[in-house]
């Protein structure tokens, strides 16, 4: 097939861990690679944001397009809505352009839905869409500070109504769907996201922290991603803090994270924050801030830990939990979204409310008094996402979901043939029976 990946504010090329740069940009590099590899023709379509990117990249035989859309300088993903128009434009004359037509386009985000879905409006072409975080949810969640227009509501809303299928990426986000959108579930399919067996493997914790240079005994929790408020890392901090003192284990944090190599608060404002929390619990000297880290470095930070920790207030779905079970650490995580779905309660790991730091606390107690348990869970958790979530069982659920929606199509437009063809015969007959009347 000839496929289309729209993402317009999540390159694929990008460095994860920024503020607008996480599990969407690595989903999409990965399920890109992944069709590739299947046999597929990968197209990525992403907005330029830097003025010297060529018009094409080459990304292992995945062309990536760089749109001309707003000025060609990063901007938040909140500031892109109104470039959505011209991204659009882009798309239907480059789809035009080409010689073999796009069999399917799949939009990432309610953006690149939105601009994809002008192609399929005029071009015809089927639409997946995956939203990996819905509007709705996220006003709930964060109120005053969504940044997003309210006009997001009605463009999702056009989405789940018009795409040919969307992907939710775990049972919670098909809910919300239903819940919130009024999703018609026989085009809601569930797609989760994967981890890469060529990144992320079982990993010797000593010789980890030796390349690290952390030390030998003390026990490490790690948090790993995106570093804004949404992820919950003041709970970490907290929840340290109050483990340190009541189960008297000297553990320390490392956070790693931001759009900086070196931690830095004005390039990243959410460590400055947090250093502040840390500060008042008394822990400031117990946390590192690590900064942001390649893809090729995070399987020793995840080998290095004892345990590692992800405390978000929602989540679409988080990848960061299975490439932590990927390398056998048993994860502690938020029971919401995906992570309820990826981590299995008592048995990878463990599921703590969110935004409750005495819960976290006790939990990391538990795995710190019982290290025999940390590694019967670690284990658990590799086989679960041995079978469940490689990236390559993700592309080829996906590669199932791309030829359904073509398949659809192609049998749409043969009945539609069909009843041009019988039209066109009845109004044969129709004109040759007025003409023999005449007669």
């Amino acid at each position: 097939m000839k496929i289309a990946l729209v993402s317009e504010h999540a390159s694929p090329l990008a460095v994860a861990g920024g503020v607008d740069s996480g599990g969407q940009n690595i989903y999409v590099a990965h399920v890109a690679r992944q069709l590739h590899r299947l046999g597929h023709q990968v197209d990525v379509f992403t907005r330029r944001d830097r003025a010297l990117l060529p018009a094409v990249s080459d990304m292992d035989g995945v062309r990536v397009i760089h749109v001309p859309a707003g000025p060609p300088t990063q901007l938040p993903k909140e500031a892109l809505l109104p470039y959505m128009p011209a991204f659009a434009d882009f798309l239907v004359g480059f789809c035009r352009r080409e010689r073999t037509p796009y069999d399917v386009m799949h939009a990432n985000f309610f953006m690149s839905g939105l601009a994809a879905l002008k192609v399929k409006r005029v071009l015809g072409t089927p639409l997946v869409t995956t939203f990996h975080a819905l509007g709705k949810v996220r006003r709930i969640h964060q109120g005053a500070d969504d940044g997003f227009p309210d006009a997001r509501f009605a463009i999702e809303d056009d989405l789940v109504r018009e795409s040919d299928v969307v992907i939710a990426e775990c049972p919670q986000d098909a809910a919300d769907l239903h819940e919130h959108y009024g999703s018609d579930p026989s085009r809601v399919e569930i797609v989760p996201c994967g981890f890469d067996t060529a990144e992320f493997d079982r990993m010797d914790r000593a010789a980890a922290r030796a390349a690290l240079g952390w030390p030998r005994e003390q026990f490490a929790v790690l948090q790993l991603g995106r570093l804004v408020p949404r992820k919950g890392i003041d709970t970490v901090v907290r929840a340290l803090a109050r483990f340190r003192e009541r189960a008297g284990v000297d553990a320390h944090l490392y956070v790693v994270g931001g759009n900086a190599d070196l931690p830095n608060e004005i390039a990243t404002p959410e460590i400055a924050r947090l250093r502040g929390v840390a500060a008042g619990c008394g822990v400031a000297e117990h946390v590192t801030f690590v900064g942001r880290r390649g893809r090729a470095q995070l399987r020793e930070f995840y080998g290095a830990a004892d345990v590692f920790v992800t405390t978000p207030w929602y989540e679409p779905f988080g990848i960061t939990p299975i490439e932590a079970m990927a390398c056998a650490r048993p994860v502690i995580g938020s029971d919401v979204g995906g992570i309820r779905y990826t981590v299995v309660d008592g048995k990878t790991g463990f599921l703590v409310p969110p935004r409750d730091p005495d819960a976290l606390a006790e939990r990391l107690s538990r795995l710190a008094r019982d290290p025999a348990l940390a590694e019967r869970m670690g284990a658990a958790g590799l086989e679960r996402v041995h079978t469940s979530f490689t990236w390559t069982r993700v592309a080829r659920m996906l590669e199932d979901v791309y030829r359904g929606v073509a398949r659809a199509q192609a049998d749409e437009r043969g009945l539609a043939g069909e009843r041009d063809t019988r039209d066109a015969r009845l109004a044969h007959a129709e004109r040759a029976q007025a003409a023999a009347g005449r007669a």
